[in-house]
């Protein structure tokens, strides 16, 4: 049986400022206080794992171990069928660059890599996000969740993050990155994951 959320406040297991504020505004409607790792000071813990899922574990209960705090994680990415899936979960690895994370280098090297192998269109792909909420005792609970799309050339749109300006979602002619922030957390594969993280953890 799915454990309950029973407390007033969750730490956040990013430091990702986008997806901090993503989060905020998502559990805004259940009165619950969301904190940073990074307003924590908690460092990020070395992602070892070879899933969404298991990554997610390592930080979610890494984070509920420094602060005794139930803590909610999320692990996603994007996965390009003309390249088996990849980047998948080394999707943040591939904006790695000595000064930070750079996404537009992430999405022209996807774009040359499908380049390069002449993939077809349409080029679907899709943004898949794992949610897992641990407790300071060691009890956790995953939600997974994904949004199906393409992929698009050139980048377009200033809105969202990561790689949202390359990814139109099915049924809509403008990418996550064109999308008005409240319709992309109505649709995204994090909002996906999300409503099965409420409705067992909430409901």
């Amino acid at each position: 049986m799915t454990r309950k959320f029973d407390g007033d406040t969750i730490l956040f297991a990013t430091h990702n400022a986008g997806k901090l504020e993503e989060m905020r505004a998502l559990l805004a409607p259940f009165n619950i206080t969301v904190v940073g790792a990074k307003e924590k000071g908690l460092p990020e813990p070395e992602e070892t794992g070879t899933t969404f899922v298991e990554n997610a574990r390592i930080k979610a209960h890494a984070a509920a171990k420094a602060t005794g705090l139930p803590a909610l994680s999320d692990d996603s990415g994007i996965a390009v069928d003309a390249l088996d899936g990849a980047p998948g979960v080394y999707t943040a690895d591939w904006s790695e660059t000595p000064n930070g994370r750079d996404f537009v280098m992430a999405m022209t090297k996807t774009y040359n890599l499908l380049e390069e192998k002449n993939a077809p269109e349409p080029r679907t792909c899709r943004f898949c996000c794992t949610l897992v909420l641990a407790w300071p005792d060691g009890h956790d609970e995953v939600f997974e969740g994904k949004v199906e799309g393409r992929f698009v050339w050139p980048m377009r749109g200033a809105e969202g993050h990561g790689y949202d300006p390359i990814f139109m979602p099915e049924g809509y002619d403008i990418t996550l990155g064109e999308m008005d922030p409240a319709e992309k957390n109505r649709i995204s594969h994090r909002a996906d994951a999300f409503t099965k993280f409420v409705d067992a953890c909430f409901g």
